[in-house]
């Protein structure tokens, strides 16, 4: 493993899986590379020892389709969160843990109101304005798109891609995969959309909307900033050689690290600043 750099400290990374989630080993593997100590869990072995929460810097839900998104997508896992670990999980949240929810984990946190988080109450879980549906389209929708972050967001996940969606010259590398049928992000009205823009919580955009997401929001984080959840993937982004023309990026680009991998690093540095 890779130490971070703080007097030793090393980061650990929950990453809860269920049935029908499928990119559980990928986020395993980016937190590893990111210099965190990655832990994979069944979310039923969390109920049964919540604690490993506690003791979690990092926490991810995995992009699939959880208990087959019956009823709706990541609706059976929300609904299982909120009954057992609803403790738990605020907790983390409190004392400043980092949370990831990639595509279905990002369906997950809307649902539980994690995200964008502005009705926040202590002890429990906020009422949601936000909802992901059915894409405009109709159809699911697995292509790479283009993507940028902003520079006035709070959101420790995304500095390393505003950094880059500032350069003016990232198009290229700015790209992220996405693979879903429910992703197109609905306010529960315009006042809702502007208010969680005006909070900064709408860090990634894409810049050619391929659901039909409101405000073009490809991923959103609360008014802290350490939680945060995209539709994209990232964890399918930790070598250069997943970029669909990646051959033409050039070898000096390819010395750096790959965007997907950056998010992680961002957020492993940021629980290790806050723990020193």
């Amino acid at each position: 493993m890779v130490q971070t750099g703080y007097a030793g400290f090393m980061a650990t990374a929950l990453v809860i899986r269920a049935a029908g989630t499928n990119c559980d080993t990928e986020l395993v593997r980016a937190f590893a590379l990111a210099g965190a100590k990655p832990e994979l869990v069944h979310v039923d072995s969390l109920i049964a020892d919540p604690s490993r929460l506690d003791r979690a810097d990092l926490i991810a839900l995995p992009g699939g389709f959880s208990y087959g998104d019956d009823i709706a997508s990541g609706r059976v896992f929300a609904a299982k969160l909120r009954a057992h670990l609803q403790g738990p999980l605020l907790a983390a949240v409190e004392r400043g843990a980092c949370v990831i929810g990639v595509c279905n984990g990002f369906q997950i946190l809307v649902q539980l109101g994690l995200l964008p988080g502005l009705n926040a109450k202590s002890g429990e879980f906020p009422k949601p304005m936000v909802s992901l549906v059915e894409n405009a389209s109709g159809r699911f929708t697995d292509e790479w798109v283009g993507v940028r972050a902003e520079p006035d967001s709070p959101c420790v996940w995304t500095r390393s891609w505003a950094a880059l969606s500032a350069s003016g010259s990232a198009s290229d590398l700015m790209q992220l995969p996405i693979a879903h049928g429910e992703g197109r992000l609905v306010c529960a009205s315009d006042e809702a959309l502007e208010r969680l823009i005006g909070a900064g919580c709408a860090p990634l955009r894409y810049t050619r909307n391929p659901n039909g997401s409101a405000g073009d929001i490809a991923g959103m984080c609360d008014p802290s900033g350490r939680v945060f959840g995209l539709m994209p993937h990232p964890e399918r982004y930790l070598d250069w050689n997943r970029h669909p023309y990646f051959t033409r990026l050039g070898a000096d680009v390819q010395r750096n690290d790959p965007p997907g991998l950056l998010c992680f690093k961002d957020a492993v540095a940021a629980v290790a600043a806050h723990a020193v």
